[in-house]
Parts: C-alpha cells; sequence; structure tokens
C-alpha cells in the first residue's frame, strides 16, 4: 500500500504545529516572572538560547536527515522537542535558571531545529508539481502553532500551575510529533503523482527541470547560495523586529491603548501564518525569484510610509502584509532551494540557510533597540528597515539575473 502524500503533508504539520509553540513563549514570561522572581531579561534568553539552537541544529543536523531520512530524524526531534519542554517544568520545580536554559534552550532547541527540517525535504520530494503548496503547508503549521497553543497555556498555567503545564504540554507534543514522525517516508526515486504523471505522458504538462542538482559542499560554493541567505536574513531581520515592537509602534504612532494593541498583535500571527500557504502557493505560479522580487520591493515602500500613516485601518492593513510576506519568505525558501539546487540534499541545504535565521533573531531587536535608543522613536527603525529591503531588491533581481543566464546556456547545450 503506497502513502497519500496528503496525509505526508498532514504528518509535516503535525510536527510543525508542536514545535511551533516555541512562538507562544511571551505567555509564559510574565507567569515565569512572578513565579521565580526573575527578571525579564533572565526570562528572554530562554527563548533566545532556544532560537540559537535551532538554526545551530539545522544546520549541523541537515546532512544527517538526508542520510537517515525524515522518519529517523522526526522522532529524534519529537524526543528532544518533548523532553525539553518537560524538563523545563522541572527546572521551574527545582527553581533552577541554568536548567531551564539546558532544557528549553538547549535540548529543546536542537528538537527544533531538527523538526523544522526533518518534514519539509521530504514533502518537496511527494509534490513536483507543487513545491510551493507542500513547503507552505508544513511551516504554516509553524506560523499557526502560537495562535492554538497561546491560549491553551494560558488556560493550563491558571487550572494547573506553571511547572504542571509543561510537563502536560511536553508530553502532548511528543505524543503528537511522534505519531507523526511514523508515517513520514521518502518517495521512491522520481516518483511523480499518478494524475501529473498521465499529464506528462500525454504531453499536457512537462516536468520542470531543477537548474542542477547540487550536494552541500558544491552548493555553498555557488553565489547563489549566499543570495538566498541574505534574502532569507533581511526578511527575517526585518519581520522579527516588527513582531517584537508592534505593540509600542502602533502605541506610539497611532495613539491606541495597549489593550488594542495587544488584539492587532494577536491578528498578525494570523497572518503570519496565511502568508505561508498563500505566497508559497503563488510561488508555484509566478515562480521563486519573482515572488521574492514582490516581497522586497512592496516592503521597502511599506516600511518607509508606516511611520506617516495615522489612519488605523490603513496602518493595520500595511502591517499584517508585512506579517504576510514575513511567512511567506520562510515558506517560499525550501521550494526556492530545489528549484536552483535540486533535491539531491534539499534538507542539509536548507538546515544551512536557516541560520540565517539564527542570526537575524539577534540582530533584528538589537537594531531596533539601538536606533531607538539614538533617536528615541520606533518610527526611526522602519526607515533603516526599509532600506535593507532595497539592498534586497537588489539581491533577488540579481538571482533572477543568474538563474536565466544559467538556464540560457543550459538551453544553447541542448
Amino acid at each position: 500500500m503506497g502513502k497519500n502524500r496528503w496525509l505526508m503533508a498532514l504528518a509535516a504539520v503535525g510536527v510543525h504545529i508542536c514545535i511551533g509553540s516555541v512562538y507562544a513563549w511571551s505567555v509564559y514570561v510574565n507567569p515565569i516572572k512572578e513565579e521565580m522572581n526573575w527578571t525579564l531579561t533572565d526570562v528572554t534568553i530562554a527563548f533566545s538560547i532556544a532560537i540559537f539552537f535551532l538554526g545551530l541544529s539545522a544546520a549541523l543536523m541537515g546532512k544527517f536527515v538526508e542520510r537517515n531520512g525524515p522518519k529517523v530524524s522526526a522522532i529524534i526531534a519529537a524526543v528532544l522537542f518533548g523532553l525539553g519542554t518537560v524538563g523545563s517544568g522541572l527546572a521551574i520545580l527545582m527553581e533552577s535558571k541554568m536548567l531551564l536554559y539546558f532544557f528549553y534552550g538547549v535540548v529543546g532547541g536542537c528538537g527544533l531545529g531538527i523538526g523544522y527540517i526533518a518534514p519539509v525535504s521530504t514533502l518537496v520530494k511527494w509534490f513536483p508539481d507543487k513545491r510551493g503548496l507542500a513547503t507552505g503547508l508544513a511551516i504554516m503549521g509553524f506560523g499557526f502553532a502560537s495562535a492554538i497553543w497561546g491560549p491553551t497555556i494560558k488556560v493550563l498555567i491558571s487550572s494547573i500551575g506553571l511547572s504542571t503545564t509543561f510537563i502536560v504540554l511536553g508530553t502532548t507534543y511528543f505524543v503528537i510529533m511522534f505519531a507523526s514522525a511514523l508515517y513520514l517516508e521518502k518517495p521512491e526515486e522520481g516518483y511523480l503523482p499518478e494524475g501529473f504523471k498521465k499529464k506528462v505522458e500525454a504531453g499536457h504538462k512537462t516536468i520542470k527541470q531543477d537548474l542542477a542538482m547540487l550536494g552541500l559542499h558544491e552548493a555553498v560554493k555557488t553565489p547563489r547560495f549566499y543570495g538566498l541567505w541574505l534574502m532569507l536574513f533581511i526578511n527575517v531581520t526585518c519581520g522579527i523586529a516588527i513582531i517584537g515592537v508592534a505593540s509600542p509602534l502602533l502605541q506610539e504612532v497611532l495613539g491606541v491603548s495597549a489593550l488594542v494593541a495587544a488584539a492587532a498583535v494577536g491578528l498578525m500571527g494570523i497572518f503570519n501564518g496565511a502568508g505561508r500557504i498563500f505566497w508559497a502557493s503563488l510561488s508555484d505560479y509566478l515562480t521563486r525569484p519573482i515572488v521574492y522580487i514582490i516581497f522586497f520591493a512592496t516592503q521597502a515602500v511599506a516600511f518607509y510610509t508606516l511611520p506617516s500613516i495615522a489612519e488605523i485601518i490603513i496602518f493595520q492593513v500595511i502591517l499584517y502584509f508585512i506579517m504576510s510576506c514575513y511567512g511567506g519568505g520562510f515558506a517560499s525558501i525550501p521550494a526556492y532551494i530545489g528549484d536552483i539546487f535540486g533535491t539531491k540534499e534539499l534538507g542539509a541545504i536548507h538546515g544551512y540557510i536557516l541560520t540565517a535565521w539564527a542570526a537575524a533573531g539577534l540582530v533584528g531587536p538589537l537594531i531596533i533597540s539601538m536606533v531607538k535608543d539614538a533617536t528615541g522613536s520606533y518610527s526611526e527603525t522602519l526607515y533603516v528597515f526599509s532600506g535593507f529591503f532595497g539592498v534586497a531588491l537588489i539581491i533577488s533581481i540579481a538571482m533572477l539575473i543568474n538563474i536565466k543566464s544559467i538556464q540560457k546556456k543550459q538551453d544553447i547545450a541542448h
């Protein structure tokens, strides 16, 4: 009995929706501060370590994921992420900051990184006809997760207490991820879905040829690899910065109340998730290079105009558009990697490119706080990021020109 590729996508969502709970960390912040008498910095360090180890483990374990397959990798991710969350509960019980950093940050962070890349490279192989849609589905789960787990964490903490919440959720994550992992599997070499296969045979469809079939070590020697890295880095740096300061920014520029700002921030999560599936699916039709050019051209304008907009509805529309591009940037990258480097070591290359996420997680908030301290306003930081998008736009156009020239050479050779 062959496996169903849509169930494969569902299994990928199962893994991503659990590890995506890291985006709901802010819900834990106040309860931990109050119960442990720790500072905001003490508590935030746990989250920063987790994101850092996400990038690190994704880069170091990419080869392992390719070699051992998605099932083994996702099971390891389930064990590490489940253990990291349960261990965080024990750290709270023992009132140990270092244990929290170790379990949530290091152990959980490694589970995050391996869990993030394990299903994605597999889905690209199961959906040769709809690469963007497939990766968008899985990575959408990661984006939407905070909308599910945020309220759940709130309810659990008030009913069963902080440490028990970690233990209960850690066990839940393990069960969902382990069950999802058991279904994950690579398709056989050269797999084509039935309907698509018939259309190809009838001459109605052609199989899109990848630009090249490169392993990780060959890919990192190409300028295209660094182009992708920088594009993701800039998109995430600016997106993370907006996520971090959306509430005070809304209050400063529009003068809305903290409550209205909090509601707007909640909606941002929805657009972050929806953007992942929307943009990634659209990239199947418009092509990946064109979608990234749209991302950067529109966001350069959006960031530049945002501080001067006094109309709350227009301000929010632009803010949500930016969030959709932030999510879409994540979701379209794996398909873009497949297009230009092939699927031979997609997981490993994806892992290396995700180090841009870890770097952006450190740089984005830093730039915002430095510019804010220097100028006394959040609005000024947006002009800086608008300039960043200008640079990203140039890189994305250079990528398109580079890809076109290689395709031209290949056509002549054929």
